[in-house]
């Protein structure tokens, strides 16, 4: 119970005072994502050189669960190869479908707050949401 305690706080944390959710106005990546079961809709903003994220932001609304979601994955993929990026989006893939390891669950580092996801099928797709968007975008 207590790591369930731990879990929620990250996602609240994320949901309540989002870092990365804001404008980015020298964004070169400008990906749109929408799950039109939840009206979660968000704007994923990427600015990539050399092959590298340096920089990015969403604007955009949602549930809990999708904003904090593109919260924690733009942690996650800043400053990383866009290979990298698709790396933990495919662990992050395989955690909601139940398959990650105990190494991809640390590679997903907060990401893995949203392991019990996985038993919410409603709420799936709001957690992968700008996990898609960032895989269609640089993929």
């Amino acid at each position: 119970m207590e790591n369930r305690s731990f879990y929620n706080e990250i996602l609240t944390e994320h949901n309540l005072r989002p870092a990365h959710k804001h404008d980015l106005a020298d964004a070169n990546l400008v990906l749109e994502g929408v799950n039109p079961s939840c009206g979660d809709h968000l704007w994923l903003k990427l600015k990539v050189e050399d092959g590298v994220i340096r920089d990015g932001a969403f604007v955009g609304e949602g549930c809990a669960i999708s904003q904090a979601s593109a919260d924690i994955m733009l942690d996650l993929v800043i400053g990383k190869e866009t290979e990298e990026a698709l790396e933990l989006a495919k662990r992050f893939f395989g955690m909601i479908r139940g398959t990650a390891t105990e190494m991809d669950l640390e590679e997903l580092e907060d990401a893995a707050a949203l392991q019990d996801v996985a038993h919410m099928p409603a709420r799936v797709k709001c957690a992968v949401l700008g996990w898609r968007t960032l895989e269609e975008g640089v993929g």
